[in-house]
């Protein structure tokens, strides 16, 4: 059996379903794995789960795409690698009370945002306002990453990024309505959030124990779209309290099941997408050219 460890990007939510049924139902342990998951809560987010896996500290992480861009052309560099797409669509937004009456992001020039500090989400974020008509001039705040969509219900921010399908179920089922503004709808060629990435090197030694980690999460994926009740239930069990009590998680596996993707399309990158996600970093001179010809993902291990 080998322990393997994967960072978690959050605290366990509805896109981390499948690793979880994975784990509690034994397809890792069928696959030879022992999985220890590893949640932001242990160390209150200090290190990012890009961080733990650049460290030794994971063997895998959790994480949106543009990690994957990070760690390949930071100073010190770190050779990762995204191996698996959680998610085939991007169902994350940018999110406003409709009591702050920002009806459109450029309304959002001389408002606060509350950021993740992630590498190009600032950028991102002013392009979507600037892409409005705005001049993506805003105030950035950067709370602790765990309490950020606290600020935003708690009047601390005007807008920040969030999950439709868990913040956005959270707020539905509390009657808090929300503006949303989703990044393809203004020009913006997002690429795939979350994915699973490990250490290039490590999965050259280790191919076939990395393929058999994929094989089960898939497994783990495909469960929750066909066992939906056994699903929630499992998910539950490893909610923080707070979760438990004001996520509707019916609603939540509803709102995320078909972006899952069926046999052949769960956990693929369409290599299309991810080009004109690159692209546009490039265009935006958020990095140089030279992440078009770079080795960031494989969907080799799916096989």
């Amino acid at each position: 059996m080998t322990h393997l460890k994967l960072a978690l990007d959050w605290t366990p939510n509805i896109n981390h379903i499948g690793i979880f049924i994975a784990k509690e139902i034994g397809f890792y342990k069928e696959n030879g794995i022992d999985l220890e998951i590893i949640s932001p809560l242990l160390d209150n987010y200090s290190l990012t789960p890009g961080k733990k896996l650049e460290l030794g500290l994971a063997d895998f992480a959790i994480a949106p795409f543009e990690t994957v861009i990070s760690l390949n052309n930071k100073e010190n560099q770190f050779d990762a690698i995204a191996i698996f797409a959680i998610l085939q669509e991007d169902i994350s937004s940018i999110a406003s009370l409709k009591a702050n009456n920002l009806d459109s992001p450029k309304l959002l020039d001389g408002k606060t945002y509350a950021s993740y500090k992630a590498r190009y989400e600032d950028k991102i974020v002013k392009e979507l306002v600037i892409n409005d008509g705005g001049k993506g001039d805003f105030n950035i705040i950067y709370p602790d990453k765990l309490g950020i969509w606290n600020t935003l219900l708690d009047g601390k921010a005007d807008a920040t990024w969030i999950f439709d399908n868990w913040e956005g179920i959270e707020a539905e089922s509390k009657n808090i309505v929300l503006n949303k503004w989703s990044l393809k709808d203004y020009d913006i060629h997002y690429g795939y959030s979350p994915v699973i990435i490990a250490d290039k090197n490590k999965l050259a030694s280790s191919k076939s124990t990395y393929a058999a980690f994929v094989k089960a999460t898939r497994k783990g994926y495909l469960f929750a779209s066909l066992n939906k009740s056994d699903a929630v239930k499992i998910l539950r069990k490893y909610l923080t309290a707070y979760d438990k009590q004001n996520i509707d998680l019916k609603k939540a596996l509803e709102a995320t099941i078909v972006y899952f993707g069926d046999l052949k399309k769960c956990g693929y990158m369409n290599p299309e997408k991810i080009g004109l996600f690159l692209k546009w970093i490039v265009e935006n001179r958020l990095e140089l050219d030279v992440i078009l010809k770079q080795d960031l993902f494989t969907n080799e291990l799916l096989d």
